[in-house]
């Protein structure tokens, strides 16, 4: 049995069977999936997932280094990009988070060890989620995403980031019948 969510046999549960909640430690794709997140912010995943490839050619393939160097030059290029969200502020908003990306790495060693820091360098799996109940956001992703704000970090508020940290396996929610539930693991709390 999979999540509801993605029993369709589309690009969502293509996703949800290869990477959804998936403990990442690779700070390229932790950055991936940071910035999926900045630009969807309002809209869906599916749309997230249906321009990936969009988004990989306006963002130099998610390369955080040279998305941190983009000039205004990359910035109208990627506006105009067809099939592109054109929203210049998410785009300015990758950038920026670029930018920042590269001094948490300088500051912690990894994005990664800066990330799963928080959790202690473990999956969470809540019980409330066990007992049906189902989260948007929560104390760990309110403090995950004030810090991410304080340190310069936008369009990634308490909502997206307990997405995020849902997508790359800091946080256990698929559904415990799932096959991936217990691949996954995790520590209840």
């Amino acid at each position: 049995m999979k999540c509801h969510w993605c029993q369709d046999g589309s690009l969502l549960e293509h996703y949800h069977d290869t990477e959804w909640g998936l403990p990442c430690h690779s700070d390229k794709l932790l950055f991936e999936y940071l910035m999926l997140e900045c630009m969807s912010s309002g809209l869906s995943r599916k749309l997230m997932l249906q321009k990936r490839e969009i988004f990989k050619a306006c963002f130099a393939d998610f390369d955080y280094k040279a998305v941190a160097a983009f000039t205004e030059e990359d910035v109208n290029r990627a506006v105009d990009y067809p099939g592109m969200i054109k929203s210049r502020r998410k785009i300015e908003a990758v950038v920026s988070n670029a930018r920042n990306f590269i001094k948490l790495q300088q500051e912690f060693g990894s994005f990664d060890q800066y990330l799963w820091a928080f959790t202690g360098g473990k999956t969470i799996i809540y019980q409330r989620h066990l007992d049906g109940e189902w989260l948007t956001k929560n104390d760990l992703s309110d403090r995950v995403a004030g810090d991410l704000k304080k340190r310069g970090f936008k369009f990634l508020g308490s909502t997206l980031i307990y997405s995020y940290l849902q997508s790359v396996g800091i946080i256990n929610d698929h559904m415990p019948e799932c096959g991936m539930f217990e691949k996954i693991g995790g520590v209840i709390v």
